[in-house]
Order: structure tokens, then C-alpha cells, then sequence
């Protein structure tokens, strides 16, 4: 290989590291960094600089693989210094795992899954020491930060008693449930708090089945096709509550894909780590969903969510993407609308 092409190749590496640096260490950490980060993307893209700079291509490669799967920002985000009130006869509290990445870039889904809670009867808790999951962490080798980053979200979520600790996002459910068993087994002033801790942990849909006691009866008359998330799927072993709480909303046509436990790419960080195979992977899982003629594309994982906006847009397919528990809000708004007033 010639000098100069060396030289070109070590330069990329280090700026790689640089970015990696930067988002692991001192950006998904901080959920309030990433809010800030967040509002500033959203006038990139409220602006129009953002389809300029898709025109030029002119960002770096790991650079260009982060601003792909951006998707669109919706500005505002909930205080969380109080609980959200249930709703109706109240049947237990829960405590909320807000993430990062969910919270800041698909703030919306939040929203959904604790209106859906508080609809079935839950007061919602937001322990504010709650920190990132570990989870991008983990998946490049940092590991004493994930540790940190598990050992803090125990003491945040041990302050009071929970009847669950509810994650909405696939890969930040497999962290909390099985790698901070693995993480802090040797620690002995945390082991048996980790076992206990993830103990607690449910999936929202896993829970919500289980918990549904305000049937959806708004209909939605769509048709969708559900993205198995891999670690829900693979990791957390959860494949039937999401389908049956789709099955239960009126109106919604339920296809199948043909190969329903194959990965979309986004496998954590992988999207932007190895972009040029995650997309080939891509492709293929959007060539799927295409053959359903589903208009609606209900996933279970932030990464997920975010790859399939872009898989989307990269084919031009007029397909939307929905986390299931945004379908099932949907569905009790419209029940909402058609009580008699008065």
C-alpha cells in the first residue's frame, strides 16, 4: 500500500476513534448533553441544511453513518421531577427507564409508553440519577464504563419499591435483564443488588400484556408488519407479546414478514461501526417489508426504529415506522374522540 494511502487510512482511524470517543464517552452518558445536541439537529433539519448536506455527501464516513439513521426531531421533552398520576382505578406504580438515544432522538415514544401506563392503571416514576443502559458501551469494549454506568442505574432504581422497572427499547432491556448480571458478578457489593434489580426489569410489551386492563377499542384501520428487535427477540426471548397486543387493536391487519427473526443492521452500534455491511443487511430486511404491503412498520428497539426510518427513505417507501406502544396510544386517543361529550 502506498504511503500516502496509509497515511489516509491512519488519519480516518483516528478521527473514527475521535467520533467514537466522543459519542460514547462524553455524549450517551449524558442525556442532558443529548437533549442539547438534539435541539440543535432539530433546527439542522427544521432549516433545510440537512438535505443540503445529504446532496453534498460530504460528511466522514462514521459521521455519515450517524446523521443517516437521524430521525426526525421532535422538539420538547417531559419534566420528569414529578410521577405520572395512573389513570382510573390505579393498580400499582412502576418505574420508567428513559435511555438515551430514546429520549433525546425519539422523545415520542417515551411519551407513548407512559400514556399507555398510566392508562392501564400505573403511576409512572422517573428515578432522576437514572443514567444510559451500558449498552453502546458494551458493544465496543468499554466495559468499566458500562459498569459504572449499571452500578449507577441500581442505586437510582433501588431508592423505592417498583412493581416492575419498564423498558421500552429492546437492546436496553437485554443490558438492564442479563449483561449487568454478567458485568458486576464479581463485585461483591453489587452482585446480589444486580440480580435483584434485573429481577424487576420488564419489556413494556411483555409487561403490558400481561397488565392490559383498558382493552383499545379506538380502531386503526392499517396494515402492519412487526421488526422482530433482535435482542428482544433473541436476547430477552420475547416474541409473542408484541403480536398479540397488536392482534388486540381493532382495525389493525397484522402480515407478517417472511423471515421475521432476521436482523434490519442495526445490531447496537453496528450501523455506524461497519455502515457499509449493516446496510446490505438493511436492504434486504426493507426488500421484506416491501413484499407485505404494509403501510406501518411497528418495532420494539430505539436502534431498530431509527434504521428503518432511514430504510425507508433510502428506498423511498411510503411506509411509516412506530414503536407498538405508539399504536396502541393511537388506538385509545381515537376511543378517546368517540366518547359522547358532556
Amino acid at each position: 500500500m502506498a504511503r500516502g494511502a496509509i497515511e489516509a487510512q491512519h488519519k480516518r482511524q483516528r478521527r473514527e476513534r475521535f467520533v467514537r470517543w466522543l459519542a460514547l464517552q462524553q455524549m450517551l452518558p449524558h442525556v442532558r448533553r443529548l437533549k442539547w445536541i438534539a435541539r440543535i439537529l432539530w433546527l439542522y433539519q427544521a432549516s433545510g441544511l440537512q438535505r443540503l448536506v445529504r446532496a453534498l455527501n460530504v460528511l466522514p464516513r462514521t459521521l455519515n453513518a450517524m446523521e443517516t439513521i437521524l430521525p426526525p426531531i421532535v422538539g420538547g421533552y417531559r419534566d420528569y421531577r414529578a410521577p405520572a398520576p395512573a389513570i382510573g382505578e390505579k393498580r400499582g406504580q412502576v418505574a420508567f427507564f428513559i435511555g438515551c438515544i430514546q429520549e433525546a432522538f425519539l422523545g415520542q415514544v417515551n411519551e407513548a409508553s407512559i400514556r399507555v401506563l398510566q392508562r392501564n392503571g400505573y403511576e409512572v416514576f422517573f428515578p432522576l440519577s437514572q443514567t444510559c443502559c451500558g449498552a453502546a458501551q458494551l458493544h465496543v469494549g468499554e466495559l468499566e464504563l458500562a459498569r459504572t454506568l449499571a452500578r449507577r442505574n441500581i442505586d437510582a432504581f433501588s431508592a423505592e419499591h417498583f412493581d416492575a422497572i419498564i423498558s421500552n427499547a429492546g437492546g436496553c432491556g437485554a443490558t438492564l435483564k442479563g449483561e449487568y448480571l454478567r458485568l458486576l458478578k464479581d463485585d461483591a457489593n453489587y452482585r446480589d443488588r444486580a440480580r435483584q434489580f434485573s429481577a424487576q426489569v420488564r419489556d413494556i410489551g411483555e409487561f403490558l400484556l400481561d397488565h392490559l386492563h383498558v382493552t383499545p377499542r379506538g380502531e386503526v384501520p392499517i396494515k402492519v408488519t412487526y421488526s422482530d428487535s433482535c435482542h428482544l427477540r433473541h436476547v430477552q426471548k420475547i416474541v409473542r407479546p408484541p403480536r398479540e397486543l397488536l392482534k388486540q387493536i381493532p382495525g389493525v391487519q397484522l402480515i407478517e414478514l417472511a423471515h421475521p427473526d432476521m436482523c434490519c443492521g442495526s445490531a447496537g452500534v453496528f450501523n455506524i461501526v461497519q455502515s457499509e455491511i449493516a446496510n446490505a443487511v438493511l436492504k434486504t430486511k426493507m426488500t421484506e417489508i416491501a413484499a407485505t404491503g404494509a403501510n406501518l412498520v411497528v418495532t420494539t428497539n430505539t436502534g431498530c426504529h431509527m434504521q428503518l426510518i432511514a430504510g425507508a427513505r433510502q428506498r423511498g417507501m411510503s411506509v411509516s415506522v412506530m414503536h407498538v406502544v405508539q399504536l396502541l396510544d393511537l388506538s385509545y386517543q381515537v376511543m378517546d374522540q368517540s366518547l359522547p361529550k358532556g
